[in-house]
């Protein structure tokens, strides 16, 4: 395993009507340089040990710990049902208990899941190149707007991650068609998602874990 660098994450804006209506909401993202190749032998043996430590029990426990409770908390507050829609570590421990432990797939994906499984905080990728000059923040649509390459129309006050020219992803939810990164993508836009309850160490931490699995520091 590499020595740990030093990691500046950039803060993300918020909407200021959102920061009045849901404090603690914020966002945190950096650009990433990608080593081709598998994940290397140290992510692997990561990953089996994360597997060794989920069991039945630990999942229905997940729920009543910090930083899963204030996930769960701000699914209630935005209007999605987290025993429908699950929050991200409780629905990578669900599908542990399905699939019998975390394999292997690629690197982006390996990387992603370590960060969420020992920061319980989810991190996601995008193709950096589409990311404009200041970054990302959270907003909420307006009349009109679309999502991604397809045109998808998206009803008005739908909360989303954008930067100033485009929309990215839907908050907690689908990335816009054709702007998430991929196994094959050599440069990428991690950004992690906060709210309150969860401390500003745990997202730090999560995307220099993300980051770190990518070669990229």
């Amino acid at each position: 395993m590499p020595e740990r660098a030093e990691l500046v994450a950039a803060p993300g804006f918020i909407e200021p009507r959102l920061q009045a209506e849901l404090p603690g909401l914020r966002l945190a993202w950096l650009t990433v340089e990608v080593r081709a190749g598998n994940s290397p032998s140290w992510v692997a043996q990561r990953l089996r040990a994360l597997s060794d430590r989920v069991h039945g029990a630990d999942v229905v426990a997940m729920r009543t710990q910090p930083i899963p409770h204030a996930y769960r908390a701000f699914f209630r507050q935005i209007g999605l049902d987290p025993d429908r829609q699950r929050i991200p570590s409780e629905g990578a421990a669900v599908t542990r208990l399905l699939r019998g432990g975390y394999p292997s797939t690629d690197r982006l994906s390996d990387a992603r899941l370590v960060a969420l499984v020992e920061t319980g905080v989810p991190v996601w990728a995008l193709k950096a190149e589409l990311v404009a000059p200041g970054g990302l923040g959270i907003r909420a649509t307006g009349a009109g707007e679309a999502f991604g390459a397809v045109a998808q129309p998206l009803p008005p006050g739908r909360l989303v991650v954008s930067d100033r020219e485009r929309i990215h992803a839907l908050l907690f939810g689908a990335i816009a068609p054709g702007h998430a990164a991929g196994a094959r993508t050599a440069r990428v836009a991690l950004f992690a998602v906060g709210v309150e309850g969860v401390p500003e160490i745990h997202l730090e931490e999560s995307l220099w874990t993300c980051a770190e699995a990518l070669g990229g520091v």
